[in-house]
């Protein structure tokens, strides 16, 4: 899934592709939108919210996307061949005299009145990349519910938006506690100093080609799809497992010596390959 970063990436790419356009094509290959014609309609420009996207068009009109695990935004010249899937796979179309924007595999894809977004999300925390930052109420998001873990309260885009599985292995390496860890059972000061990290760590990389939570030349990340290499701190070999609900498990990285706190058995612990290098 996206991280906050590459969300805010795309945004700024629509954005800068359409913001200011007049449509000169519109096209939405989903039931529900396929008769929607915005051709002759202003694109007002792109926002980020947490991993969401609102593009707004003049008429009070607003598109959410949400890319989720496979969704992408391309924007290609006048001409230009459009790459980044079949075309099957394409989902919605916005093209100007000199940019298309087009959008492959998005799963979110729905129109709304511009006054009415937050029925989309109205629910999300305080957006780690957005105007309403506010890490004060992001502590108590994830301080009130004291027996969570530490990496699901994370991963709660009610709690605190922008953070995806990437960064929640990255910040929990980061202040020492494991991802199993219940969230009341984090040290106070640790505890006050993780939103700023996570806002630290997200603007530092929102300009990036290559996301990086290091500081160390050639080494990207701490943990994070580095299963069975030493850590870069202790050279303890890291592992992987599982964290989840059981409807959605999600690959969790971690160092047995550096993160202190609970870890699930060495039986549930998966195997995987070690993930390329995360480009935003």
């Amino acid at each position: 899934m996206p991280e906050g970063d590459t969300v805010w990436q795309a945004a700024r790419r629509l954005h800068d592709a359409l913001a200011g356009q007049v449509l000169t094509l519109s096209d939405f290959r989903v039931p529900q939108y396929a008769v929607v014609d915005l051709v002759g309609r202003t694109v007002l420009g792109t926002s980020p919210r947490g991993k969401h996207l609102l593009t707004r068009f003049d008429g009070g009109l607003t598109l959410h996307t949400h890319l989720r695990m496979e969704g992408a935004w391309k924007i290609f010249g006048s001409g230009e061949r459009w790459r980044g899937g079949p075309s099957h796979q394409i989902r919605a179309v916005l093209g100007t005299a000199d940019r298309t924007a087009v959008g492959f595999r998005l799963p979110v894809l729905e129109f709304l009145r511009t006054g009415e977004e937050e029925q989309a999300v109205g629910h999300l925390g305080p957006d780690l990349l957005g105007p309403d930052w506010d890490p004060g109420r992001a502590l108590g998001n994830l301080l009130a519910d004291p027996a969570r873990q530490l990496g699901e309260a994370l991963l709660d885009q009610r709690n605190l938006a922008g953070i995806g599985n990437v960064y929640k292995s990255e910040i929990c390496f980061l202040i020492g506690a494991t991802p199993w860890l219940p969230v009341g059972a984090l040290p106070a000061d640790r505890a006050t100093q993780l939103p700023g990290l996570a806002k630290r760590l997200l603007e530092a990389n929102r300009d990036r080609p290559v996301r990086r939570t290091t500081g160390l030349r050639g080494q990207d990340l701490f943990v994070y799809g580095r299963a069975r290499r030493p850590c870069l701190r202790c050279r303890t070999p890291i592992r992987v497992a599982d964290q989840g609900d059981g409807s959605r498990e999600r690959p969790t990285y971690w160092c047995p010596a550096c993160q202190t706190g609970p870890a699930p058995a060495p039986g549930a612990h998966r195997t995987v390959r070690n993930r390329p290098r995360t480009t935003n």
